[in-house]
Order: structure tokens, then C-alpha cells, then sequence
């Protein structure tokens, strides 16, 4: 029985671009194929180029309390994983880390990557005194789903998704037939004003 490949973790870097984009792109297929094991959202992913990634890589690295850490097998990057510090709420100091992507490449799982990636979350989570570790995973990924639920994690919110125009849009048309409908009562109040005052007009 051939021993299990080496796992070497470390902190990710604007060169990674590209293979980050290529290990996206692996897993975003893999859940095409094998829906049971998506790790991205289909409806949300779109394969960026490697000067935007690396654009993004760096715009997230400059953001406080965020890490992203990639797993590597003999110089491959197959698997991934961000992690952000921030408060449970707005208004408590109890910290929580958020961990908003798992990925691992379909030739490499279940050969530890993933416990491998959150055995370090777990590690910057001590390190920073977070109380709670959440991670956010697409609604229809449900090996991971039952991967995490296994470690103990247990479902604590559900997350929504829109655009900001169609948001707009949506709020827009409900003022508008909240606004229809006032219109609507106050025509009728007036109208049965009016039908009380014609007995006494005929009079």
C-alpha cells in the first residue's frame, strides 16, 4: 500500500494566480459532473483571467485579518482555503473566524487536503482567540456539507444571494405597490365619504 503524498501548507502569493484559476475551474467542473461534490456555485462562478486574479489576490490580502492558505502535493497547488476574522455581531467583541472557501481538486481528495487545510483555520482561529469557527458552503455541496457536519459543525444560518440591480428593482416594484395600494384605500375611503353625503344632498 503506497504512503500517502506529502502535504506542504503555506500562505498564498500573487504568482499563485494561475493555478489558483485552474484549480476554480477543476472543482467548478467537477461539480457539473459530480454534483455531489461541488465546492462552487455554478450559478456564480465565472472563470476569471490570471491578471484579474492576481488583482484579487491582492486586493484580499490587503484586507485585515484575511488569509488564504493553499495546500501543495509535490509542488501542485490542489487545494485552497480563505479564512477572514471578524465579531459574531457588529455590536460583541466574540470573535469568530469565517472561512468562506474550501477547495480541493477532485484528483486529490480524500487524501487529507481538506483536514490538512482546517487543521491551519484552526490553528489562526487559536492563535487570534476566536470563540467560532463558521464556514460558509454552497447549499448543494453536500459531501462537503456531510464532510463538515461529521467534524461537528452545525448549521447556524442560511446565505442569500442577488444581484444589486435586481435587488433594486425588487424593493422598487414593492414601494411602488405599497404606494398603489395607499392610493387604492384613500380613493376608496373618499368614495364612501361621498356615497354617505348623497341622501343627504337628495334631501
Amino acid at each position: 500500500m503506497g504512503t500517502r503524498p506529502q502535504i506542504v501548507l503555506r500562505d498564498v502569493d500573487r504568482e499563485d494566480a494561475a493555478a489558483l484559476v485552474r484549480l476554480w475551474a477543476e472543482c467548478a467542473d467537477a461539480g457539473t459532473d459530480q454534483g455531489v461534490e461541488a465546492f462552487t456555485h455554478q450559478s456564480l462562478w465565472r472563470e476569471p483571467g490570471v491578471p484579474e486574479a492576481a488583482e484579487a489576490i491582492d486586493l484580499n490580502l490587503a484586507l485585515p485579518g484575511k488569509r488564504i492558505i493553499v495546500a501543495l502535493i509535490e509542488g501542485e497547488i490542489v487545494g485552497a482555503t480563505v479564512c477572514d476574522l471578524t465579531t459574531l455581531t457588529p455590536i460583541s467583541l466574540t470573535r469568530v473566524l469565517l472561512v468562506t472557501e474550501i477547495q480541493v481538486s477532485p484528483r486529490f481528495r480524500r487524501r487529507s487536503v481538506a483536514s490538512s487545510l482546517l487543521s491551519a483555520v484552526s490553528a489562526y482561529g487559536e492563535e487570534h482567540h476566536c470563540q467560532i469557527v463558521v464556514a460558509a458552503i454552497p447549499a448543494q455541496a453536500r459531501e462537503p456539507h456531510r464532510y463538515l457536519t461529521k467534524l461537528g459543525f452545525s448549521q447556524i444560518a442560511v446565505l442569500r444571494a442577488i444581484s444589486p440591480t435586481k435587488l433594486q428593482s425588487r424593493l422598487g416594484a414593492k414601494a411602488h405597490s405599497r404606494d398603489t395600494g395607499k392610493l387604492i384605500a384613500v380613493r376608496r375611503t373618499l368614495r364612501r365619504r361621498q356615497d354617505a353625503l348623497r341622501p343627504e344632498r337628495a334631501r
